[in-house]
């Protein structure tokens, strides 16, 4: 049974939609991001940088244990366990791998800004706004754009990258994004929001996530207790 601590957060339901997906046990530990859960000395241990989702399998490599951190890394690590959703050959690997780290180093933390600046930020800066929400549009561009030739953000068959990217873009409206913009890559999200393993797994701790319109839950998020030495 492979635990998994995590939140109802894009990059939380990326793991949810895998473990969905390859039909793998697992068991979920709600880590409450808005209360400072993330900081407890228990979810350090395997995630040492505070950040959902982390995941323990007492199945490891070699049959020892093993706990990881990282989104990215978690599916990685998933799609080896079960030999799914990442191609085994190795050109066709490395096309997949490229659009995984194109949502790693890219969609979450840039659509990541683009909510915080248009949506939680204590000031509305024009600057920030501008910049992230032009900078949505360009990953979206990106994107829409790689459809056009390719079935899905990886190649022919459906990856770790549609489930990496997908969560994120679930918040369109939220980053200044209109849909009329980009044809093929709301095709694409409409088709990958109707896999029934997609719906479960962003139905995972849905109802426990709450709007973050408190300041112990914003100062959690964004204030100096990202900060402290621990």
């Amino acid at each position: 049974m492979i635990e998994v601590y995590s939140w109802p957060t894009p990059n939380g339901h990326k793991v949810h939609i895998m473990l969905e997906e390859c039909g793998l046990p697992y068991q979920v530990h709600p880590v409450d991001i808005g209360t400072g859960a993330q900081f407890a000395p228990e979810f350090l241990a395997i995630s040492p940088n505070n950040k959902i989702p982390a995941i323990t399998d007492p199945d490891g490599p070699d049959g020892e244990p093993i706990s990881l951190f990282e989104s990215g890394a978690i599916l990685l690590y998933l799609a080896g366990k079960t030999g799914r959703f990442l191609p085994a050959g190795a050109a066709a690997k490395y096309e997949v791998l490229q659009w995984l780290m194109f949502q790693m180093g890219g969609v979450g933390p840039m659509l990541g800004q683009a909510h915080y600046f248009r949506i939680y930020a204590p000031e509305k800066i024009p600057y920030a706004v501008d910049r992230y929400t032009n900078e949505a549009k360009r990953l979206y561009g990106v994107m829409n754009k790689r459809l056009a030739k390719s079935k899905y953000l990886g190649g022919a068959e459906y990856s770790v990258a549609d489930m990496a990217v997908y969560p994120w873009l679930r918040s369109w409206q939220n980053q200044g994004i209109d849909w009329n913009d980009h044809p093929r890559l709301r095709g694409w999200f409409d088709e990958i929001g109707a896999r029934p393993a997609v719906q479960r797994g962003c139905e995972v701790l849905a109802r426990a996530r709450k709007p973050l319109v408190d300041d112990k839950a914003r100062e959690a998020l964004f204030g100096s207790q990202q900060y402290q030495k621990r």
